[in-house]
């Protein structure tokens, strides 16, 4: 076991080290300048050339490149280029805000994905089955943008139970309104992904139901529904954490596409200011931080996936 995560953080390590080159690359070829931005549109060529040399842009790329990772392991991810203000304090702001809605966003998958998935297919066949199996592929085409809207007209203008907008300015010093504020946002992502994630529960209990535990459990007795709960369960559970991990993801779109909707101030919105304004320095910490989270839950669902399957232990 200790070896197995041994190679697990080395690939981690790995894995962060590649992003973290690929997103510096490609926000060096993209077209702007952030120093003529700066600048303005009256700014002499003189001016241009002094700011980036005041930012450090007129260095050579690979400079740029070492000294901003070596600043990342030391827990530094450097400063704003248009305010100033360090990026490490401003994603920790906004990550108050998009951690709790991922968060969310997870458990309201998992509460519509396993339940109805499992029903869909100890009913399979039946008009209740057929009919979850339908819904839960028409709501997985639907995209979470208009999902966010519709769900905004209803329970926030038509029945007026939740805020259709914003984040309180007391944060999570007024818990009831953060959450409040949160919970259209997390239905959206959570009805969508749980949707998509439905679909694998299904067949993943489906292919429980074939296997010989299931078949031996009626045999002694014990109805299909009975077998599968005490048996295969475990079977669809690995599945589950599997998918699960590959939907982060989805998530973590979800979550930057979803706070412009709802106007949250978390890192997706943040992302997408910053990309406008070529801060370089801010995408490039917030990208990282984003790539990070999504390899880290998939690294501890690695670790899941080890301890809960035999046939991975003793295989490592």
């Amino acid at each position: 076991m200790i070896r197995y995560l041994l190679t697990r953080l080395v690939l981690l390590a790995v894995g962060l080290l590649v992003a973290s080159a690929l997103i510096f690359t490609v926000l060096r070829v993209l077209p702007g300048d952030v120093a003529q931005l700066i600048a303005g549109t009256q700014g002499s060529a003189a001016q241009v050339a002094a700011i980036r040399e005041q930012l450090g842009l007129d260095r050579p790329l690979p400079e740029q490149y070492l000294s901003w990772i070596g600043g990342v392991l030391t827990g530094d991810l450097g400063s704003s280029l248009l305010t100033g203000a360090p990026v490490a304090d401003q994603l920790w702001q906004k990550a108050q805000v998009t951690v709790p809605l991922g968060i969310l966003s997870m458990l309201v998958a998992l509460l519509i994905a396993v339940p109805f998935g499992v029903l869909s297919a100890v009913r399979r066949g039946r008009a209740d089955g057929t009919a979850l199996s339908v819904a839960s592929q028409a709501l997985a085409a639907v995209p979470v943008v208009w999902a966010g809207m519709m769900l905004a007209v209803l329970f926030a203008v038509v029945l007026g139970w939740l805020p259709a907008q914003g984040f309180p300015r007391s944060g999570w010093r007024t818990p009831d309104l953060a959450l409040r504020s949160l919970i259209l946002p997390a239905l959206t992502i959570g009805i969508v992904e749980g949707a998509m994630l439905m679909r694998f529960v299904r067949s993943a209990t489906l292919q429980a139901i074939g296997q010989d535990f299931v078949r031996t459990g009626a045999a002694k007795g014990l109805t299909r529904t009975q077998s599968l709960i005490r048996h295969g369960l475990p079977s669809v559970g690995l599945s589950i954490v599997t998918v699960l991990g590959l939907q982060v993801a989805g998530i973590v779109v979800g979550a930057v596409v979803i706070e412009q909707v709802f106007n949250l101030p978390g890192i997706g919105r943040m992302l997408a200011t910053d990309v406008g304004a070529r801060d370089l320095m801010m995408v490039q910490g917030e990208l990282l931080v984003l790539t990070g989270l999504v390899l880290l839950i998939g690294f501890v669902v690695d670790l899941v996936h080890h301890a809960i399957d035999p046939r991975q232990r003793e295989a490592a």
